[in-house]
């Protein structure tokens, strides 16, 4: 058994890669987790962006868990809950969710890899952003660190169903279904100090409108 067969429930793994890009295009959170110097664990956020066939993520080339995770063999995990199985039982109750878990070593990228991530990170958070912004400095360069992880061993989980309730709870008078979380209303405030007359640019408004 390797770490990418599960233990338990494995009618719920899959290994279409489609839903996998599926999923890194509907979220942009992951948690990173790595082991220290010391031998000890640690577990962080970040933004992800799928970037061809590696995920990328950035940070301060002062980030300390950065620093330890380049070169060095990691985890990512990103999950997307899309609502919640109501059982006719508490027990039998759980979420509708896909996650994954993205195993590798980073790479650190520089020069135009280091700019064409950087970019596809803005677009991933913001659509049309990039085209609005100036160039990075030098100076916002050198102080970036971006690194890069291979999609190639990864493990994805699916649970999309109905609740599996036993014969006496489908009998009885309790209500079961699946109740899925729409999209979050949109909004979009102006900082105080923008000046007048300066419109909301079409990547806001573009982003506002999708969702």
């Amino acid at each position: 058994m390797t770490r990418l067969d599960a233990t338990r429930m494995p009618e719920l793994m899959s290994r279409d890669r489609s839903a996998l890009d599926a999923l890194l295009a509907s979220t942009i959170v992951g948690h990173v987790a790595y082991v220290d110097e010391t031998g000890a664990p640690g577990l962080l956020p970040t933004a992800v962006a799928r970037w061809g066939d590696e995920l990328v993520v950035h940070g301060s080339t002062g980030s300390r868990w950065m620093r330890l995770v380049a070169g060095a063999a990691a985890a990512v995990s990103i999950t997307a809950v899309d609502g919640v199985i109501v059982a006719r039982s508490a027990f039998e109750s759980s979420l509708a969710y896909r996650s994954a878990v993205v195993f590798g070593a980073f790479r650190r990228l520089d020069g135009d890899e280091k700019l064409e991530a950087l970019d596809v990170l803005t677009e991933r958070l913001l659509p049309g952003r990039v085209a609005e912004v100036r160039r990075p400095t030098k100076k916002e360069l050198a102080a970036t660190l971006v690194l890069a992880m291979p999609l190639d061993e990864w493990s994805l989980r699916v649970s999309d169903g109905w609740s599996e309730d036993p014969d006496d709870d489908i009998a009885s008078d309790a209500w079961a279904g699946v109740v899925r979380f729409g999209a979050r209303p949109t909004s979009a405030a102006v900082a105080p100090d923008v000046r007048g007359g300066i419109p909301m640019p079409p990547s806001v408004t573009g982003f506002r409108a999708a969702h």
